[in-house]
């Protein structure tokens, strides 16, 4: 039962155009669930047994509170969207997050971190400090979202789902020329095999032939071949985070940076508090970094 039913869901996920990360992370949370109830289907169960489910992630397994978040919206979802059953008021306060101030590297530290990189890697780091990027933002763009003459990047379906347009430093501009070219050279070899770059399941049926184009070509590919998620075609995705995880922390261990937790998104935060530091107005910051709410950039300023 568990299996037919987990894969309606994920049906539904898809239809409503869900991101395959929300998709992977939400039916995981509902099968935990499911056998919290017993193996009972969903239906069967209500407000009470999620009250009791989100209850016991804080008390029993001490979950952080944006991870009781995560698995309310998962039950939100299951619930009120595929089973199109109301919760109603759970009556059930999540646990209070502590508030916590973002790693921030001087501008010395960052360079100390880039010197100990080169190539792909350090452009990718300087990218994510450079133009106030996530690491996700990053490893997605494609070749037709760099505009070298206009010194900027289109980002694509960024969080929220919003597209935007952040500026680039003239100082990339070379790196990004040869990365291009790598790039497309890569995308002319998978053609040759009859492959190209993943792409979106939509805009992979309106656009056949996109795959192999050029200017769909990762600026920064994967290594390897795989399965597309959706469509079992065989592609080319760009790199996974975690590669960048692994030589970002043997790059700041080499800088002899030991007293900061420093991750991907701490170039990000870096980038904000200099540049707020150096009189930009906090709005325009707000933008360069994509921010529904400017209260999420006025954390910087206290720096």
């Amino acid at each position: 039962m568990a299996s037919q039913f987990i894969e309606s869901v994920r049906r539904e996920m898809r239809l409503r155009g869900y991101s395959i990360r929300t998709e992977k992370t939400y039916l995981q949370w509902i099968r935990w669930y499911i056998r919290f109830i017993g193996m009972r289907r969903p239906k069967d169960a209500g407000a009470n047994e999620v009250r009791q489910y989100l209850a016991w992630l804080a008390s029993e397994r001490r979950v952080s509170p944006n991870t009781q978040k995560v698995a309310l919206n998962a039950l939100a979802f299951l619930y009120q969207k595929f089973l199109r059953v109301e919760l109603g008021e759970l009556g059930f306060t999540l646990a209070t997050k502590q508030g916590y101030l973002p790693t921030v590297l001087e501008p010395s530290e960052v360079q100390a971190i880039l010197a100990q990189l080169s190539g792909r890697n350090k452009l990718i780091i300087s990218l994510m400090y450079g133009s106030g990027l996530r690491v996700s933002e990053t490893l997605r763009l494609r070749v037709q979202d760099i505009n070298l003459r206009g010194l900027s990047l289109m980002i694509r379906n960024a969080k929220g789902r919003k597209d935007r347009n952040v500026l680039l430093g003239c100082n990339l501009v070379e790196p990004l020329r040869q990365t291009i070219k790598n790039a497309i050279k890569q995308q002319k070899a998978d053609n040759v095999d009859g492959h190209g770059c993943s792409m979106p399941v939509a805009l992979g049926r309106k656009f056949p032939s996109a795959f192999r184009s050029a200017s769909r070509a990762f600026l920064f590919p994967s290594s390897t071949l795989t399965r597309h998620s959706y469509t079992d075609v065989i592609c080319r995705h760009h790199l996974h985070p975690t590669a960048v995880r692994k030589f970002l922390r043997t790059a700041v261990q080499n800088a002899g940076i030991n007293g900061k937790r420093v991750n991907c998104h701490t170039f990000r935060h870096s980038l904000a508090t200099h540049l707020l530091a150096s009189g930009t107005d906090i709005r325009t910051v707000q933008e360069l970094l994509g921010h529904s709410d400017i209260k999420t950039t006025q954390i910087y300023p206290m720096y």
